[in-house]
């Protein structure tokens, strides 16, 4: 992969045809020390939010050695990395070949679940082995995210003591655990230690000892319009929480973020195909690294990358794909200079989270080149660049 000091120096020498993302390294080591300094917890990596190979490369260099996998694939992604990883294959609904090769072929021993058939399954698929880790993923309020993910996955307090208590009877050498997910872009630190009194009062009524509570992910990192409180408060409440839950001095504490160690590591180099009044066309779009820029509506934060001199005005624009797909649009606003034009290369950034790692190859698009560069992200909430973006008009 090239590196580069700045995407102007990469436009200068390359001119690329294919959208590129633009990786810093040193935003994921700066957050993967952050966790690991202020969060007493283990740190669990979220694969999923960025499952490129110098992710799982550069945490690893950064002292991160467990991983919160979903797959196969996203397993043996870190043992070719690193083979003695420590992986949770935390996805609620695992497959019995799954569990069975993750278990038998890859040395998975932690396997997360959110109900009784489940349970069964993992036992089943695994020859009813007695050194599994397995955690009760809970469904708790979502109050203050961006993206609320106890619809699909966890058992409801309710109906968690009848479970945890199965749970606990299975569990002979291994750990049992709880875990719960907040919700993804999480903007409020006491929704973490909320959802914890939550659980604990399921511990209480199920009576059961708790080895492991995982918090799961949930940490957000910075956006325009969505600038969250300061990280300690997440730690800070967090800690608070596991005070107060009902568990022992041995119990052990997890921690899953994904979009808090990776979003700001990434962004990407796109081109402008055409102009038509307020919308630009560009050869990245939904179906590549602008799926949260679309579904979700989020406006990324944008710049011109050019050598010309352009206009001081800034003029809010929409963007459009290139696939021949109408929903590939994004209605941003994107503020960029009143003159951009034909050619021009849009810097569009935070999207090391849930951006390449979400591109498809619909109508032959989606495919991205790789560049390291070595200048600040756009945002950052360690210190790499001012905290917030100013939310423009």
């Amino acid at each position: 992969m090239h590196s580069y000091q700045s995407p102007l120096d990469l436009v200068r020498e390359r001119s690329p045809e294919r959208p590129v993302a633009l990786v810093r390294r040193r935003s994921v080591s700066v957050a993967a020390r952050w966790f690991q300094d202020n969060l007493n917890a283990d740190v669990f990596y979220a694969v999923k939010a960025n499952p490129s190979r110098w992710v799982i490369e550069t945490l690893v260099e950064s002292g991160v050695t467990a991983f919160d996998v979903a797959s196969l694939a996203e397993i043996e992604l870190v043992r070719s990395v690193l083979p003695d990883a420590r992986l949770a294959f935390m996805h609620p609904v695992k497959s019995r070949s799954a569990i069975s090769k993750a278990y038998f072929d890859h040395g998975v021993r932690t396997f997360s679940l959110d109900c009784q058939d489940e349970l069964d399954k993992i036992l089943d698929a695994t020859g009813q082995a007695t050194d599994l880790n397995l955690v009760v993923r809970m469904a708790v309020s979502a109050d203050g995210a961006a993206y609320t993910l106890s619809g699909k996955f966890g058992v409801s307090v309710d109906q968690a003591p009848t479970l945890l208590m199965a749970v606990r009877r299975a569990v002979k050498d291994g750990l049992m655990g709880v875990s719960f997910h907040v919700g993804s872009q999480c903007m409020r630190p006491t929704a973490f230690q909320a959802a914890m009194a939550q659980v604990g009062r399921a511990i209480s009524r199920a009576g059961v000892i708790v080895d492991i509570v995982d918090v799961g992910g949930g940490f957000p990192s910075v956006y325009p319009g969505m600038v969250p409180p300061d990280m300690s408060e997440y730690a800070d409440a967090i800690h608070r929480g596991f005070a107060e839950m009902p568990v022992s001095e041995t119990t052990e504490l997890w921690c899953e973020p994904g979009r808090a160690l990776v979003a700001e590591s990434s962004s990407v180099l796109a081109r402008v195909e055409l102009r038509k009044g307020d919308a630009l066309y560009l050869n990245d779009g939904s179906y590549g690294s602008l799926f949260d820029a679309t579904h979700s509506r989020w406006p990324f934060p944008t710049k011109l990358v050019s050598d010309r001199e352009v206009s001081g005005d800034l003029k809010a624009f929409r963007f459009y794909g290139p696939t021949c797909d109408s929903i590939d649009h994004m209605p941003g606003p994107f503020w960029l200079p009143a003159d951009v034009a034909e050619g021009d290369f849009i810097e569009i950034g935070m999207l090391g989270a849930y951006g390449v790692a979400m591109s498809t190859g619909f109508n032959g698009y989606g495919e991205h080149d790789l560049a390291f560069v070595e200048d600040a992200p756009m945002a950052s909430l360690y210190g790499l660049a001012p905290r917030s973006i100013p939310t423009v008009r």
